[in-house]
């Protein structure tokens, strides 16, 4: 069986990559897991040392990795280019950070020596959409490989370019040469993987049937998971917005990567008294989008990497409008090669539409009029999902109160659309999925969180706790 890497903006078939034996993977996890016995022991300024070689690589081929997204999934190249670039950054960043992430933590001063330590688990097995081919893996791979672990990438199989081209970029900084290995393998072939017993946690950004699967089969054999789902983000625009600057930022994040991004913002809740301001201003913005070849610097929409992709988003579309939405902009689907598809503005959406209860992955924006501020909450909530969320408010206490207390997601701006930080913890809550990536939370979820008591012999504290207390446990 083969893997065929096609352009999404001209149908072109630019590659076919074999698929790996069974046999096969088990041996590359098994090197892999050879290569960990070393690295676990490893400094961490020699693996800070490797991971900035490897930052240095992607901004040195940036442009290179750009129009390679730009030809197997239709990213604009532009943003393929900055894509590789964040990657980069959050290189250094883990490189600079992850010896005080994963510090030593003492409980206290006092003998007997108390402390928690966190060593890495071991292989890794990563599955990745194709959306963001390069910064979904290294915002996993980059704390992961530094607090010591090593990973097998099962990359979507319609960018098997890029999958290689990590690993590539792995080896090239002087990684040990199994640390990182890409595994052209089908869906099918996950849970084999999983049972793998060299294979110690799994960790998922995609769609909600394959979090579900992937959960329910580490879950039986009691691996630790990360799972980075769909999402829905809702965007409050509130009375006392700045109208103008709320439909320019709204636009601009329901196009980012042609609106296919779990984070993009894809509900629009606004205020009956700004609704007529908020859609004229919306509507020419979102036309105003460049469509056309990805590898172009002037396009800001390129296509939806799959055909299929395409005509599911506009069956959501053509059955929203069924039901009693009205187009505002867009909704048809062009003539010509390539599975693009116009910014569109849907409005007067309601729950039963696909619009309001599903995921739209694509640039497609559900604008839902609300009569007041609490309203605007329930329906931002009213939701599957809880990944994003934003709100536009010139009262920035408002702003912050209703962040923080009352939207359920993961993240959640003020004033700025959702995006992903190394800084800053990543993840979603209900089926937006569970744990974290990047900042200190992320790179200790791959780690084995280990209780450590150094007492001298014969000392009755050893335990840190009475005698009796202990052996109730």
């Amino acid at each position: 069986m083969t893997f065929d890497s096609i352009n999404p903006a001209s149908g072109e078939t630019l590659a076919s990559y074999e698929q790996l034996s069974a046999s096969a993977v088990e041996e590359a996890i098994a090197e892999t897991h050879e290569d960990w016995r070393a690295w676990r022991r490893r400094d961490f300024t020699d693996r800070a040392k490797l991971m900035r070689a490897a930052a240095g690589l992607l901004r040195d081929k940036a442009q290179g990795y750009g129009r390679l997204m730009a030809e197997e999934m239709g990213k604009p190249i532009r943003q393929g280019i900055a894509e590789a670039q964040k990657c980069a950054a959050t290189c250094d960043y883990f490189a600079d950070n992850a010896q005080r992430f994963l510090a030593p933590e003492m409980v206290d001063a006092g003998p007997p020596k108390r402390f928690a330590a966190f060593q890495p688990l071991g292989v890794v097995l990563a599955v990745m959409p194709w959306n963001f081919p390069f910064w979904q893996v290294f915002r996993f791979a980059a704390p992961a490989l530094m607090a010591g672990n090593a990973a097998v990438l099962k990359h979507s199989s319609n960018v098997p370019g890029c999958a290689l081209a990590i690993e590539e970029v792995f080896r090239e900084a002087g990684f040990p040469e199994h640390l990182f290995r890409t595994l052209l393998i089908g869906s099918r072939a996950i849970d084999g993987m999983i049972e793998n017993p060299l294979i110690r946690a799994v960790t998922l950004a995609g769609s909600g049937p394959a979090g579900r699967a992937v959960a329910r089969k580490a879950g039986e054999m009691l691996k630790k998971t990360v799972l980075e789902l769909g999402g829905s983000d809702a965007y409050l625009v509130l009375d006392d917005a700045d109208v103008a600057f709320a439909a320019r930022t709204s636009a601009e994040g329901r196009l980012i990567n042609s609106g296919q991004s779990c984070i993009a913002a894809k509900r629009f809740i606004i205020l009956d008294s700004l609704r007529s301001r908020f859609e004229e201003g919306f509507v020419e913005e979102m036309r105003a989008a460049k469509v056309g070849d990805p590898l172009s610097e002037e396009t800001t929409v390129g296509p939806l990497a799959r055909h299929d992709l395409r005509d599911s988003l506009h069956r959501q579309v053509e059955g929203s409008i069924a039901k009693g939405a009205r187009c505002l902009l867009g909704g048809k689907v062009p003539n010509g090669p390539g599975a693009f598809y116009p910014p569109t503005v849907l409005t007067d959406v309601r729950p039963g539409m696909p619009a309001y209860d599903e995921e739209m992955f694509g640039p497609v924006a559900a604008v839902i009029p609300v009569s007041d501020e609490e309203t605007a909450v329930k329906v931002a909530n009213n939701s599957p999902f809880g990944l994003g969320g934003g709100v536009f408010t010139r009262d920035l206490d408002r702003g912050e109160r209703l962040a923080v207390e009352e939207i359920d997601a993961g993240s959640v701006f003020v004033n700025a659309i959702v995006q992903s930080d190394p800084k800053l913890p990543f993840g979603g809550v209900k089926e937006s999925g569970f744990g974290r990536e990047l900042s200190h939370y992320g790179i200790k979820e791959f780690v084995n969180i280990k209780t450590i008591v150094v007492a001298e012999m014969g000392d009755p504290s050893r335990s840190g706790a009475s005698q009796s207390s202990a052996r109730t446990e």
